[in-house]
C-alpha cells in the first residue's frame, strides 16, 4: 500500500497548535497511511542552524526533506499554517519522476505588507514556492542536500532551487489549489491546501479570515471531540 511521508514546518515559539491542527486535517481526509515529522530544529542532530535572517524557525531545514527520507521515495514538505481540505493522497496523481520536486509556481504582489505579529511581509522572486513542495528524494541532484550543504547556502539559492542543473524544467509544476494563499487570492470553494500565510486564525488579527472557520471546526474536533464547543476564546 503507497504511504506518504510528510514533513511539517513547526515554531514551537510561535504557533505550534498550527503543526497539530494541520495534521488533524489530513487525517481526517486521508485515504493512505500518512506519517508526520515536524521540522522541529531540536530534533535535527546533524544540522546545525548556523543562518540569521528568515521569518520562522524552518526557512531552511526544509530543503533537508530528501536526506531525512534517506534519498528515497517520494515526500512532502508544508508549512505549518495551512488546512487541508481534500484526500491528500490526491496530490501524488501525475508525479513526474524526472522532476526534483514539484510546487505551485506562484506569481503574485503581496497585498499585504505586514503579517502576524507584526512581521514585515516582503516580496521576492518565487514567493511561497518553497511553502509546499513534494519532493522525488532519490532525484540525484537532491542527494546534494545534505546539512553541511544547507547549512552553508543562503536563502537565495535555496529558495530558488538553484541546486539544480535546470531549474526551469526540474521543478515541476503543481495546480495553484495545493497552495492556496488564504487573503491574497480570492475565496475557492475548490482549493486543497489553505495556505493561512499571514497567520493562522489562532491569531486575533486572522480570527474571520475566508477559512477561518475550517481552521476552527478541525481545532474543536481535535481538542473537543464530545462537547463540539465553541472555544475560541481559550487559546
Amino acid at each position: 500500500m503507497q504511504k506518504l511521508d510528510i514533513y511539517v514546518g513547526y515554531d514551537g515559539k510561535v504557533e505550534p497548535i498550527a503543526y497539530h491542527n494541520f495534521c488533524q486535517s489530513v487525517i481526517e481526509k486521508s485515504s493512505i497511511p500518512v506519517s508526520f515529522t515536524p521540522l522541529a530544529l531540536n530534533t535535527l542532530k546533524d544540522y546545525e542552524e548556523t543562518h540569521k535572517d528568515g521569518s520562522n524557525a524552518f526557512i531552511y531545514s526544509r530543503f533537508l526533506v530528501p536526506y531525512l527520507n534517506n534519498f528515497k521515495g517520494i515526500a512532502l514538505f508544508v508549512d505549518g499554517d495551512m488546512t487541508c481540505r481534500t484526500d491528500i493522497a490526491e496530490i501524488l496523481t501525475n508525479f513526474d519522476n524526472d522532476e526534483a520536486v514539484k510546487v505551485v509556481k506562484h506569481n503574485y504582489t503581496t497585498k499585504h505588507p505586514v503579517k502576524y505579529l507584526g512581521a514585515k511581509n516582503e516580496d521576492y522572486p518565487k514567493k511561497n514556492w518553497s511553502s509546499v513542495m513534494l519532493w522525488n528524494c532519490s532525484h540525484w541532484l537532491n542527494k546534494q542536500l545534505t546539512p553541511k550543504f544547507v547549512q552553508e547556502q543562503t536563502g537565495k539559492y535555496l529558495h530558488r532551487f538553484e541546486w539544480l542543473k535546470y531549474p526551469e524544467e526540474q521543478v515541476g509544476k503543481l495546480d495553484e489549489t495545493w497552495n492556496w494563499l488564504e487573503t491574497e487570492y480570492e475565496y475557492n470553494l475548490d482549493a486543497k491546501l489553505v495556505h493561512h500565510t499571514l497567520g493562522t486564525p489562532c491569531f486575533k488579527d486572522y480570527q474571520n479570515t475566508d477559512y477561518a472557520q475550517e481552521w476552527w471546526e478541525t481545532y474543536q474536533r481535535m481538542i473537543y471531540p464530545l462537547k463540539g464547543k465553541n472555544r475560541e476564546s481559550e487559546l
